[in-house]
Order: C-alpha cells, then structure tokens, then sequence
C-alpha cells in the first residue's frame, strides 16, 4: 500500500461529472493514470448505495495498492476496511473520529485558513485539505481561499496538505509554484474524455515543478534572527547543522511556532520562512 507522504495525485468521486459512465470504470481509468490516493465522496447518495459503491471501490483500490478514503461517514469506512475518513470543519469533532477509528486509520481534514490548518494539526490529523484554491461547484458558495493560503500552508503546516477546489491542468503550474506538492481535482479528471491521460498530465506537470527546484539548487531564502540567509537545508535540522549549532542548547521558532527538539529532522523549511534560533549559554 503506498504510503500517504508518497502521494502526489488525490482524486476525489463526483458521478455527475460523468453521466452515463459507471463509477468504477471512471475511477479505474484514473488509477491507471497513476492517482496514487482516492475518496469516495457522495453527498446526495442514499446511505445503501454509498455502502454498495465503497465496498466495490475498496476492492479496486486494494487491487492498485492505493489509499482508500471516504467522506464523512465513518460507520461506512469502518464496515468496509477503507484506510481512512475525510471530515470537513462541520463533521464529527477529530478527536472522537479518533477515539471511534483508532490510532491506525488515516484522517484528513478540510482548512480554509490557517487558524483551521493549524488546529488540525495539533488534533493529531494525518494530513489537510487546502482550499478551494479556485471557485468549484463541488463547494457552491464557498469563497476560493487563492494560492495566497496555498504559500501560507506550505511554509507554516509540517503535515501533509493537499491543494484542493477549481484545479485544472490550466491553473496548476500557479498552485505548484504557491509551494504545493499534493494535488487534488474532482471535475479536471472524472469529468474528462480520458480521466488516465488526465492523470497522467497533472502528474507531469507536479513532477516538472518538482524538477525546477532541483535545477535551481535546492536553495531557498529564509530568516534567521531578522537576517537573511540563502540556505540548502530543507528541515530546521538541517539549518542548524550548517550554521554549526549541532549540540547547543537551543529553542528554535518556526513562523512563529516552537519546534520541540524532537521534531528538528522533521520540521520542513521554505522559502521565506521565518526563524528564531535562542542560544542558552548555562551559568551558575
């Protein structure tokens, strides 16, 4: 099974983006394309048949190795073994989705600003949803949040976040180069002539952004203590180690959020992130 941090492509059901096309022939045809993540979301569908259609979609993504999610209705992710639940700000509260699914299971959660974000990740969700970038009718009368949150949430949330609303292959090279690294659409692929080559087109334009910052060095430009600095390091410890502060006794403030010691190697930096590095020097 692919590994939630390997995952670039997330799609999402919404079968009146394909009238006349079964379900599972949609969303086959995406996985071969290579979306490497999938949710079952029926909003509107009668509780028996979103049952029926997660127990059929639970087999095809064991067959492609591939996440499982579904939206909202934990009882269904629970009966049918599906790897995880998405919930949005209005769903059950995370901490008793985790009390319900248990350490194990995988659970996302939608954000629209960075208050949300940030919550999520000190409830203990296992990555977010960030949108909608763009106005999309899978969210009718919800305000687009732009890529000005998309390069929030890529330089403050240390969780995996997918980039989500209004995505299409016209848009996102603008949502990649805002610092995202995970993709979601809904209409830009089920709702295509050819969800595979779809597929096959977001993640080529996901992997050229991801070859732009390798060509460019791998450098960003953060601050240190109100000081610029054009650095390789991609985690806080890493930063650390280049500007020769391995084993001093430090508090480290990233985007104004403390970072536990603990989480240095996995606490990541991007450009224009803001650090406050507090060197304690012992006395008696």
């Amino acid at each position: 099974m692919k590994k939630l941090d390997d995952c670039r492509l997330y799609v999402i059901t919404g079968e009146n983006y394909h009238p006349g096309r079964s379900l599972l022939d949609v969303m086959e045809r995406a996985l071969i394309g290579g979306a490497d993540i999938l949710q079952l979301r029926a909003k509107e569908t009668p509780k028996r048949e979103v049952l029926a259609q997660a127990y059929a979609l639970r087999e095809l993504t064991q067959r492609y190795g591939v996440p499982f999610i579904i939206n909202d209705h934990i009882d269904i992710a629970l009966a049918v073994g599906a790897d995880g639940v998405h919930l949005g700000q209005d769903d059950l509260p995370l901490a008793e989705a985790r009390r319900i699914l248990g350490p194990d299971k995988i659970i996302g959660i939608s954000t629209h600003h960075i208050d949300q974000a940030l919550d999520a990740e000190r409830g203990g969700a296992d990555y977010i949803g960030v949108g909608p970038v763009y106005p999309t009718g899978t969210k009718p009368g919800r305000k687009a949040v732009t890529t000005d949150y998309v390069r929030e949430a890529a330089q403050r949330v240390r969780l995996p976040f997918v980039a989500i609303g209004g995505i299409t292959l016209d848009n996102v090279d603008a949502v990649l180069e805002a610092g995202a690294v995970r993709i979601c659409a809904v209409s830009a692929i089920v709702g295509s002539e050819d969800p595979a080559e779809a597929c096959r087109t977001f993640l080529h334009h996901i992997r050229l952004k991801q070859m732009d910052h390798l060509i460019a060095g791998s450098t960003c430009t953060v601050c240190v203590n109100g000081r610029e600095e054009r650095t390789s390091a991609r985690t806080v410890l890493e930063l650390v180690e280049q500007l020769n502060l391995s084993g001093k006794r430090m508090v480290v403030e990233l985007n104004g959020e403390i970072v536990p010691h603990e989480r240095w190697g996995a606490a990541p930096i991007a450009d224009g992130a803001v650090l406050e590095l507090v060197h304690f020097v012992g006395g008696g």
